[in-house]
């Protein structure tokens, strides 16, 4: 229970830090693709700052894993910190980074308490429209033949292919630039169904409301009719006329003269 209780008091105080350098690696992941003509020393140090970042949150990992109390349960029920931990050591390749960096932030949202679906569905939407435009345009910039060649190509690329519209004015050309395509195809259609599905209970739940709101006056109604029908019944026994064939009472006689 101890082993239990450390874990949650590391994760609630390492959330605000590592959203904290989840931007910080956003900044040094743009700069080198929008600045491509910057001095090396920035181009370096932005590198040296997402290695930095992607290692806090494999540390932050390992630590969670130590203060499980079931090591073989917290590594089943966490594969995709896993996996977003070990993909940058398969390959020296930048877009891996992002790509593990990506999920560690987006498992640390979701288990903050004060971050809404709303608040996730946006920021998600915001992050991978820009983190694709980024990687897209890194991918296809320099590409023989390729057609995305700014950074507003780029975004209207993402936009596009998010929304699942594909104008085809702007396409990836790259195997790697394709792959990008299909990942935020996909991830379009599941935050669209995301969003659909809260929409939709969020209506079925106020229609349920307003159902037992309107259940709940019309059998208080009912039974507020009971009632005064009762009340009117015993006003009427109490007060009325004597019952037919009752003798009457004779009433005091008058004296003699």
């Amino acid at each position: 229970m101890k082993q239990q209780t450390a874990q949650i008091r590391w994760e609630k105080r390492m959330q605000t830090p590592l959203l904290a350098l989840a931007l910080v690696f956003a900044v040094a992941y743009t700069v080198p693709i929008v600045a491509p003509g910057a001095p090396p020393w920035v181009h370096r140090s932005c590198q040296v700052a997402e290695w930095v970042v992607w290692g806090t949150f494999a540390v932050d990992y390992l630590v969670r894993l130590s203060l499980a109390p079931g090591k073989w349960l917290f590594l089943r029920s966490h594969p995709l910190d896993l996996l977003a931990v070990l993909l940058p050591l398969v390959q020296p390749l930048r877009l891996l980074r992002l790509v593990s960096t990506l999920l560690l932030v987006g498992r640390r949202a979701r288990m903050a308490p004060q971050i809404t679906l709303t608040t996730y569905v946006g920021g998600a939407v915001v992050g991978l429209m820009m983190f694709g435009s980024l990687a897209v345009l890194q991918v296809e910039r320099d590409a023989p033949g390729g057609n995305i060649r700014t950074l507003g190509d780029a975004v209207w690329w993402s936009f596009t292919t998010m929304t699942t519209v594909g104008y085809g004015d702007h396409s990836p050309t790259t195997g790697l630039g394709r792959l990008l395509a299909v990942g935020l195809m996909i991830s379009g259609i599941a935050l669209l169904g995301v969003v659909t599905a809260n929409i939709a209970a969020w209506f079925i739940s106020r229609f349920e409301r307003d159902d037992a709101e309107e259940r709940r006056r019309t059998a208080l109604l009912e039974a507020l009719t009971v009632e005064v029908r009762g009340l009117r019944a015993e006003v009427a026994r109490l007060s009325g006329a004597p019952e037919a064939g009752a003798p009457e009472v004779p009433g005091p006689s008058s004296p003699r003269s």
